[in-house]
């Protein structure tokens, strides 16, 4: 035979998708939450986000060949992504030397140490934005707020998140009836006009690209619909029985992190389970750890903290909850 025949583990599935392609749909899906930081932040949210991409890619290239001495993978897109998510997970004002440092531990740490795409136990941006997060707690919780006609970075003004808001009047004994008037509205943080994160302002932005990664079948609902649920019940449960000291679930969803986190990182292909009901459960972890950060821990996020412990957990998730293999034979009792 001239020809060898190559027999392989099921599944046996033809399909035009290549892991570049569905990156390439994360990259558009982020498209419009970009352009909303562009709009509330002017020029600080390009230069950070270029910063985080460029040092992503560059990184990436320059550990797999010279240290890894591996294929170059960086056209494949995940870099790219990396550095995206990473850009969207940090204040517009942040200086870009720390940008890169973020971008190296993404990248050499969270990303190549296990041994690239497809190996990563951790959110590689997760783990570079916690890192600068606890290595620079002061620059990375230092945000410039929207500023009218915003065209330059250092038009922007300081401010804290509504989220940070939040804790600090609780922390001081104030109510929620005393501190909704330093919040902003349900309307601006649909359309992004808040303090935050330069990705994570616009609901709207997030809803527009979470769908369109469900219509292309990039994800599914289970992880991004299960987790914002479950924070929905949780903090709702705490604002229906005293909603002078806890924020309802309309403020949970819509700002902070929790809808960059449940459509964007949570939903990673590598770093989430395999099986529905594995998502489920991982989506469940996710959204009760970042509610009992919000609410009783001592930073008022916690995103980013839930989906990187969930992770741990997904070894042994996929373990449990594993999908029944081809052929193998079902017990039928008859009755």
């Amino acid at each position: 035979m001239s020809q060898p025949i190559i027999v392989s583990a099921s599944p046996h599935v033809h399909s035009d998708r290549t892991s570049k392609k569905l990156m390439y749909d994360v990259v558009i899906a982020l498209i419009p939450a970009f352009l909303v930081s562009l709009y509330v932040f002017g020029i600080g949210a390009l230069i950070v986000t270029a910063a985080a991409v460029i040092s992503c890619l560059v990184f990436e290239y320059l550990i797999q060949k010279y240290l890894l001495k591996s294929e170059i993978t960086v056209g494949d897109g995940s870099a790219l992504i990396t550095g995206i998510l990473l850009a969207f997970n940090l204040p517009s004002g942040i200086p870009i030397w720390m940008i890169v440092v973020g971008s190296l531990v993404a990248i050499g740490i969270g990303k190549l140490s296990f041994g690239g795409l497809g190996f990563n136990i951790f959110n590689p941006a997760l783990v570079g934005r916690v890192f600068l997060l606890i290595s620079f707690p002061v620059q990375m919780t230092t945000w410039p707020t929207a500023v009218e006609n915003q065209t330059a970075l250092a038009d922007a003004v300081t401010g804290a998140t509504p989220l940070g808001v939040i804790k600090e009047g609780l922390m001081f004994g104030e109510t929620m009836s005393e501190i909704g008037s330093r919040i902003p509205s349900a309307i601006d943080m649909l359309l992004g006009i808040t303090g935050g994160s330069i990705g994570e302002m616009s609901a709207i932005a997030l809803l527009i690209g979470g769908i369109y990664l469900i219509i292309r079948k990039v994800i599914t609902w289970h992880i991004p619909i299960t987790m914002l649920v479950t924070m929905a019940v949780m903090t709702g449960i705490f604002w229906l029985v005293d909603g002078e000291h806890y924020a309802s679930p309309v403020i949970h969803i819509l700002s902070g992190g929790a809808l960059l986190g449940a459509f964007f990182m949570a939903t990673d292909l590598v770093t989430s389970p395999m099986t529905k009901k594995g998502m489920i459960i991982f989506a469940i972890g996710i959204g009760v750890i970042t509610v009992i950060i919000r609410l009783f821990g001592a930073y008022p996020e916690g995103v980013s903290f839930a989906i990187l412990i969930m992770n741990a957990f997904v070894p042994l998730i996929n373990t449990y909850f594993k999908p029944r293999r081809f052929g193998s034979k079902i017990k039928v009792k008859i009755v």
